[in-house]
């Protein structure tokens, strides 16, 4: 079975959306991106921090899963990483009302002894510098590395990302973070820019207007299936990247070809992430469902069209 290492937050978050709101809750992107990968038979692990104040059931949630949690720090007497959030009616907005690093600030991860040799390598979001770090533990170069960031880190960390980025082979961003990280607006002029700067592959996110991925001179669009009920998009963009990188784990084939197949999964199950409220559709999320909304998303891309020759 391949291993996949997963890096990033496990958190608390409160949320507000136009249907309702939420306390604290549990959140963070390694939490999302470890969930989607459970669909997988993959053997994962999550890196991260979290201060003694987390619940003992959201450890044991994830556990559950099968994730290898012995890479999860407990600090003593310490508070774990806050995010409060506010979506506008959009959904596709939001402000930001409260982060609070806690125990993240000084995070310094440990890579498991079982985990330094990963197959692949999800860098889920998180400062330049955690994701280098772990980069420099392994005992092998991954057959691949995934990284996920925002547009925060190129507001306060360009310099940091952009070595980071000289050591992957595929980044996912939103469309607002490639034109920002790309100066260029048009979407396929920014993934030539972002290629340039290291990944091989260029997965671009539009939310509610799905994904794009770009390899060299080649480009494949998937779309997000359309739903009835949108209550939180909090997670789904990390859902997506876990979907993503949990297939590739899965299948062992790192070609164009199988990534456009990892996009639809990942597409998927995102799908599912944003119909309730935190992480609570992916805690129960069964297989049976995703095999069904699979062939959802089968039937809206198949087309047959006679081409004249």
């Amino acid at each position: 079975m391949n291993k996949l290492l997963i890096v990033g937050t496990v958190a608390f978050d409160a949320i507000e959306t136009p249907f309702g709101k939420t306390e604290k809750i549990l959140g963070g992107a390694a939490t999302y991106i470890g969930l989607a990968a459970s669909h997988f038979d993959v053997k994962s692990a999550i890196v991260s921090v979290v201060g003694d104040d987390f619940p003992q059931e959201y450890l044991q949630l994830l556990k559950d899963k099968s994730i290898d949690i012995s890479g999860i720090e407990i600090v003593k007497e310490g508070k774990t990483f806050f995010w409060s959030g506010r979506y506008h009616n959009d959904l596709n907005s939001r402000e930001t009302l409260d982060t609070q690093l806690n125990v993240l600030a000084d995070f310094n991860p440990v890579v498991p002894a079982d985990f330094k040799d990963a197959d692949v390598v999800m860098l889920g979001n998180l400062h330049p510098n955690i994701q280098i770090s772990v980069l420099d533990q392994l005992t092998r170069k991954p057959k691949l590395v995934v990284l996920d960031t925002m547009n925060f880190w190129m507001d306060c960390a360009l310099a940091e990302l952009k070595e980071v980025m000289k050591r992957i082979d595929v980044i996912t961003i939103n469309d607002e973070e490639a034109r920002q990280l790309s100066g260029e607006y048009s979407l396929v002029k920014a993934a030539e820019v972002i290629h340039e700067m290291g990944p091989k592959y260029v997965v671009i996110k539009k939310g509610e207007h799905g994904a794009l991925l770009f390899h060299d001179s080649n480009v494949f669009f998937a779309p997000a299936l359309p739903l009835k009920d949108v209550f939180d998009p909090t997670g789904a963009g990390d859902t997506f990247a876990g979907g993503f990188s949990g297939y590739l784990a899965q299948s062992e084939n790192i070609s164009f070809g199988n990534m456009k197949n990892a996009i639809i999964y990942g597409s998927n199950l995102a799908s599912f992430c944003v119909e309730k409220f935190g992480t609570e559709r992916m805690e129960n999320l069964s297989k049976e469902n995703v095999e069904a909304r699979l062939q959802q998303f089968k039937m809206l891309t198949q087309f047959d069209i006679e081409l004249a020759e």
